[in-house]
Formats: structure tokens, sequence, C-alpha cells
């Protein structure tokens, strides 16, 4: 899938793009200045799910991102909102962080909801999942990103837990970050962009990239945060353009 010759719009994906744990990235506040001064567009796409908005917006600023809360598009929010839509009642197993944002648990649930918990996923809260999973209940994730990079190196993201889970219950979970289609259409519905006129920023190839082309969104593949060097002789997911990080991107799309 190639660039469009005249994008309307960007998305760009945070952690392993702009930065790494509570550090930016090598010129990529400037970066991001650069590519505001072109005017396009710009909506940011993340799959963390360990922070509420609020605390990834400060987060950001403090590394010299100037960015906004509305331009920031959350696995945690979209999914908030699908269990509005459906008027669920869920039993979570989120990070204790994000509680807030998310919601508590129902006495009574009528469905699960998993985040990456971290360092709070335990036996006893998997099992309980586990058994209302067995019960017949629908099984609401997140995400299901394989591991995500830190300063001292990858690490385990929550996609381990939910294969585990559909594995010993027999269900199959409903993904809501990326890569599912309805949370990039919902990115380009309010910008009001046709797919084929966005471009995707990420590091990830299978839920970055690869979630953005079935949505029909050609992206960019940075060789940074969860890169890794098979990537670029993967099989079925190439990428339009592969480079080496968030700035040589930004100069890629504003060259054109």
């Amino acid at each position: 899938m190639l660039l469009p010759t005249n994008p309307k719009a960007i998305l760009i994906d945070l952690a392993g793009v702009l930065h790494i744990d509570d550090e930016p990235l090598p010129g990529a506040a400037e970066a991001l200045v650069a590519l505001r001064a072109s005017g396009l567009p710009i909506r940011f796409l993340t799959n963390t799910t360990r922070s509420p908005r609020s605390r990834i917006v400060a987060k950001l600023r403090q590394m010299g991102f100037a960015i906004e809360a509305d331009e920031i598009q959350t696995a945690v929010l979209a999914t908030r909102n699908l269990v509005r839509q459906r008027n669920l009642h869920p039993h979570y197993l989120v990070h204790p962080d994000i509680t807030e944002e998310i919601g508590n648990s129902h006495e009574a649930p009528d469905a699960v909801v998993l985040g990456d918990a971290g360092p709070h996923f335990d036996f006893a809260s998997l099992n309980q999942v586990f058994r209302l999973l067995m019960r017949g209940l629908p099984f609401i994730v997140m995400a299901r990103n394989r591991y995500f990079m830190e300063k001292d190196g990858l690490t385990l993201d929550m996609g381990a837990f939910v294969a585990g889970l559909e594995y010993s219950s027999g269900r199959t979970a409903e993904v809501v970050g990326k890569p599912a289609l309805p949370f990039f259409r919902a990115a380009l519905d309010e910008l009001g962009i046709a797919a084929e006129r966005a471009v995707l920023i990420g590091d990830d190839l299978a839920d970055d990239i690869g979630g953005a082309q079935a949505a029909g969104i050609p992206g960019i593949l940075v060789r940074t945060g969860k890169f890794r060097a098979t990537d670029e002789a993967h099989l079925e997911i190439r990428p339009a353009v592969i480079v080496d990080d968030f700035p040589a991107a930004v100069a890629t799309l504003l060259g054109r």
C-alpha cells in the first residue's frame, strides 16, 4: 500500500514512536512541531491501558510534547464507550490506575473486560476471569499486544494473558483497541478523512501497520520501540515505508 501523494491526516502511535517510558526519543518533539506547522490534522492512537488519558497527556507534556487530551484516542476510552453503548455491567481486570476512568466491577457482571493489569495479574484474578468466561460471559479486551519497549528492554504485554484465557476457556476475545477496525475508523470519522488519504506512523508491525492497512490506511513503520529486524522481511504485512525514527517519518511526509 503506497503513501498518498498529498495526505490529509496523520495518525501517530505514542509509546515506541515518540517516547520510551518517560524519555522522549531523539528529535521526536522537534519533528512533531514541524509536522504541526504543515497544518495536517493529527491524532494519536494508543493501546496503553495502564494510565488514564490525563496522565498520558501530563507525561507527554513533561517530555516536551505539545499535545492536547482531545487529540489522543485510547483503548481505555474506546472500551468505556463500547461498554456504555451496549449497557454492560462488566467485571474488570485492569490496572488500578485506570479504575476511575473505566469504572468499578459489577457485583453481578454480564461481561468481562481485560486491560493490561501489569503486576496486578495474579492467579486468583485470572482464575476469577476464567470462571466467568466459562459461564458464557462475553470477553472484551482493550488490546492484545505481545510486548512493548521499556528503558531496560522488551516487556511482556497483556496479549499473553488474553491468549491464555482464550485457550483455557475456549472463548474468543473481542479486541477494542488496535488492530480493531472500529478503533481506526473512529479516528477517521472524527477527522472526516477517507482512509486512503491518511497515514499512520507506528512501531508495531502487526497492530499498528497491519491494523491500519486492514482499515485502508497506509503505514510508516519506524525502527524504534518494539520494532524487530525481522519485521522488514515479513511476508504478509508490508509497510508503505520503513524509516529509522519519527523524525525520518515526518521528513518523508513533508518531503512528499
